[in-house]
C-alpha cells in the first residue's frame, strides 16, 4: 500500500492473526451449514422428544455473527487503529520535549504516533515480539514504520519484558501502551508490569493504558503506585454493549493518570 503521496504506507499488522482465522473459520461453518439446509443438501437438525434443534438455523446466526466481527476487527486492524491513535493521543498534554515509552509497542503504533508529536523528544519502544498478538511482529517492521512516517530519528526499541523495564527510575516523562498488557494472563504478573511502569514514570509525568479488558484493574495500581487524577475517559456504555455481544471477551477501556511531584 501507498500514502497519497505514492511513498509506502506504514503496516501495523492484524491483531490477534488467530483469533481473526478462527472468527473465519467458524463464519464459513455456519454458513456452510445453512447453506446446505437451504439447497436441500441436509436437514441439519436433531430432535430430542419434544425439543427439535435447527442447526442450520443456528448456523446462520452464529456464522453471520461471527462473520461481522470478523469484519469489523479487519477494517480495525488495517483503518480504524491508524485513526483512533490520534484520539487517544490528544487525551494527553505534549510539549514535545518529552521522553516516551511504549509498552509493549508492537509494530509502532503508538511510539510512531507519539513520536510525530515530538521535536527534541525521544520515544522508546520495548516489546518481545510475540507473533501471535499481531502479524509480522518484529523489531525491523516497527523501524520500518517509524522511517515510512518520517520519525526514525526519534525513535528507539528495546526487546524487553514490560515486567522488567530496562530503565532507570523517574527516566519517562510520558508512558503510553495500547492493547498489550492483557496479554499477560497472571494478575500477579500483570501487577509487576503496572508497578513498572509506575517506577519509571518520572514524578508528575502522565500515562495512557488502553486496553480490551482491566482497565479498572490498571486504574486501581495506579493510584496505589502513587499516581493521581486516576481516571477511565472510554465510552462505558461501548465497553458494556461489547462485553456482552462477546460474552465479556471484550470490555475495552483507557486509563490516563499522571504521577503525583515529590
Amino acid at each position: 500500500m501507498t500514502d497519497a503521496s505514492g511513498a509506502p504506507a506504514p503496516d501495523y499488522g492484524l491483531d490477534a492473526p488467530a483469533v481473526v482465522r478462527n472468527l473465519f473459520l467458524c463464519a464459513a461453518a455456519g454458513l456452510i451449514l445453512f447453506a446446505g439446509k437451504a439447497l436441500g443438501l441436509w436437514s441439519a437438525a436433531l430432535t430430542l422428544g419434544p425439543v427439535r434443534f435447527e442447526f442450520a438455523d443456528m448456523g446462520l446466526f452464529a456464522g453471520s455473527g461471527c462473520l461481522a466481527m470478523d469484519l469489523w476487527m479487519l477494517w480495525s486492524s488495517k483503518v480504524g487503529k491508524i485513526r483512533r491513535r490520534e484520539t487517544l493521543l490528544d487525551r494527553l498534554t505534549w510539549t514535545g520535549r518529552e521522553r516516551v515509552l511504549d509498552v509493549g509497542c508492537g509494530r509502532g503504533l503508538m511510539l510512531v504516533g507519539a513520536a510525530k508529536r515530538l521535536t527534541t523528544g525521544k520515544a522508546t519502544g520495548i516489546d518481545i515480539w510475540q507473533a501471535e498478538d499481531l502479524s509480522g511482529n518484529r523489531p525491523e517492521a516497527t523501524l520500518e514504520n517509524a522511517r515510512r512516517e518520517g520519525v526514525a530519528d526519534r525513535v528507539e526499541i528495546k526487546t524487553a519484558d514490560m515486567r522488567q523495564i530496562p530503565l532507570p527510575d523517574g527516566s519517562i516523562d510520558t508512558i503510553v501502551s495500547c492493547a498489550a498488557i492483557h496479554n499477560i494472563y497472571a494478575p500477579a504478573e500483570r501487577a509487576k508490569a503496572l508497578s513498572e511502569i509506575a517506577r519509571v514514570l518520572a514524578p508528575g509525568g502522565q500515562v495512557l493504558l488502553d486496553d480490551i479488558r482491566h482497565a479498572d484493574e490498571y486504574a486501581a495500581a495506579l493510584a496505589a503506585h502513587g499516581c493521581t487524577d486516576v481516571r477511565r475517559v472510554d465510552a462505558r456504555a461501548v465497553s458494556v454493549f461489547l462485553a456482552l455481544l462477546t460474552w465479556g471477551s471484550l470490555r475495552p477501556g483507557t486509563v490516563v493518570a499522571r504521577k503525583k511531584l515529590g
